[in-house]
């Protein structure tokens, strides 16, 4: 393998937290979590052109100049073609690229205030936005985000921000919000995640808002599989809304007339009352 001095991208251990942003922002696959810390995985894969380093919310990532394997082109096809191949993600990476939707620094954390200043919109005075944190998509949260500890959820389907206008009013004031869909994502997907966010955040209860719609269903039997998975006992509470955007006191229709469920594990099965 030929070497030369070039551009390269150094990890800094240290303030790499894991988070794995970084890995769908690197086109080559030059880039993999192990160890619960972003590893270069080989010289040859990275162009050193630092594609990933708006990604990285921590500042780990650089780009230097040393003596590297030369960048190769033909080498970062065949592993990708090996990667898509096997259908399998990487070892301990958190989402392949194809399914976080965006490897955009937008995917960046952060946990912030209400913004009790901002400008409400006509017809809208009484409602002060509570969102507190960044992302808020299933897909994007990683399970060791710092807005999780301890938290209230409220996972909620796509639509119900659009359909809902008192979301911010009712449903999220002092919880943390989660999108996703279950129709067109992957549940199994969505069950992996937030089991593993039960397991390591300690959340205190969840809420599950959803739409009226039967595709919507499968959402709080997602939550109540990742509960059980995670070995927690816990009130998993579920709010219908309807497509003309009021919340059906009722319940889902044709379901049992209790919107909260306790879930917990009883001897490896699930025991929903």
């Amino acid at each position: 393998m030929a070497r030369e001095i070039r551009d390269i991208v150094k990890i800094d251990e240290e303030l790499c937290d894991g988070c794995g942003l970084c890995v769908p922002g690197c086109e080559e696959g030059a880039i993999e979590i192990r160890d619960g810390k972003a590893r270069l995985v080989a010289e040859k894969y990275c162009d050193g052109l630092g594609a990933c380093l708006g990604h990285c919310p921590t500042g780990a990532i650089t780009v230097i100049k040393r003596e590297a394997d030369s960048f190769d082109m033909e080498a970062v096809e065949e592993r990708l073609r090996e990667q898509e191949t096997s259908g399998q993600a990487l070892q301990e990476k958190p989402e392949p690229a194809s399914r976080l939707g965006c490897g955009c620094p937008g995917s960046a954390m952060a946990d912030f205030a209400p913004d009790k200043a901002h400008t409400p919109a006509q017809g809208t005075e009484n409602i002060q936005p509570a969102l507190t944190h960044w992302p808020v998509q299933i897909r994007l949260v990683p399970p060791h985000a710092p807005f999780l500890k301890g938290a209230h959820l409220l996972i909620a389907a796509d639509c119900v921000p659009v359909a809902y206008p008192g979301l911010h009013q009712d449903l999220l004031p002092g919880r943390k919000i989660m999108l996703g869909c279950p129709k067109f994502d992957d549940g199994h997907d969505y069950v992996e995640r937030l089991t593993e966010i039960f397991r390591q955040a300690d959340i205190k209860s969840v809420t599950v808002a959803s739409m009226e719609v039967p595709c919507c269903a499968g959402m709080v039997k997602i939550v109540e599989k990742a509960v059980v998975q995670a070995g927690k006992d816990m009130a998993v509470e579920e709010v219908v809304i309807s497509r003309q955007g009021q919340v059906m006191p009722q319940g889902r229709p044709g379901a049992e007339q209790s919107r909260q469920k306790h879930v917990q594990v009883q001897q490896g099965s699930c025991a929903c009352m």
